[in-house]
């Protein structure tokens, strides 16, 4: 299964020296009930390092096919497959958020990125769910969030434009085929060392435990305090700084 992807060229003005030199064909993998819209702010960020980027919408998402027996290893093979046909060949990077990052984990050995990095993700995925509960409970989160005055109430974080994106992205939500990755078995992935984890900290979704075990393997854990979940959405400068392999060295205000 192909999927619908933002391809963004780099800058003009970035293809030349050493820009040119490092970069890659970054894939962006958001989170669920978002798209590949979810990226919007950061796709330029990294366009204006040389970068070429692929945000995908995962099955189920956006503008991808649904499937209403999709596991998560079907999601990463999906993923594994586009990126191949929009950029064999290429050197490849990737950024996974919560349910993307998952996505990322299981997709890592076949996609050989460079540099791998996980938002805000325990990269476990617990299995086993009711199906036809959990596609109902999906179902009345993206009628919440496909309002736009919901996200803005209920994340004043956002920006109108994160709000619009949001809400479009959740109108283009299936439930069916993301309700249907939590019925399988449970998962557990520990990725390879020389990772980047982002951790919004406080994190709801990465625990201690989770730090140490990433930590031990070699994963590089980095913290944004006080970030939400979305972090680029409420700490985005952070956000960007933390991954300078990326976006390079940190934006400084010049001196009065």
């Amino acid at each position: 299964m192909l999927l619908h992807a933002i391809d963004a060229e780099p800058d003009a003005n970035a293809r030349a020296g050493d820009a040119h030199e490092r970069s890659s064909t970054v894939v962006l993998l958001h989170g669920m009930m978002g798209s590949s819209e979810s990226w919007w702010r950061v796709i330029p960020r990294l366009t204006a390092q040389g970068h070429r980027v692929l945000a995908l919408d995962l099955p189920g998402h956006g503008l991808s096919p649904r499937n209403p027996s999709l596991t998560i290893e079907q999601a990463a093979t999906s993923v594994v497959e586009t990126v191949q046909d929009l950029a064999f060949g290429q050197r490849v990077a990737a950024i996974g958020h919560s349910y993307g990052a998952s996505v990322l984990a299981e997709a890592a050995g076949e996609l050989r990125a460079e540099l791998a990095v996980y938002i805000d993700a325990s990269l476990s995925l617990v299995g086993g769910q009711d199906r036809s509960r959990l596609t109902e409970q999906y179902a009345r989160d993206r009628r919440a969030r496909s309002s736009v005055d919901y996200l803005r109430a209920s994340r004043p974080f956002y920006s109108a434009r994160d709000a619009e994106a949001e809400a479009r992205s959740a109108e283009c939500f299936d439930p069916a085929t993301m309700a249907s990755v939590s019925c399988g078995s449970d998962h557990e992935w520990l990725p390879d060392a020389g990772s980047i984890v982002i951790r919004a900290d406080p994190s709801n979704w990465v625990t201690d435990a989770d730090v140490v075990r990433f930590e031990r393997r070699g994963i590089d854990v980095r913290r944004i305090p006080d970030a939400a979940h979305t972090v680029w959405y409420s700490h985005f400068e952070e956000f960007v700084a933390s991954v300078p392999e990326l976006f390079g060295a940190p934006r400084h205000d010049p001196l009065p």
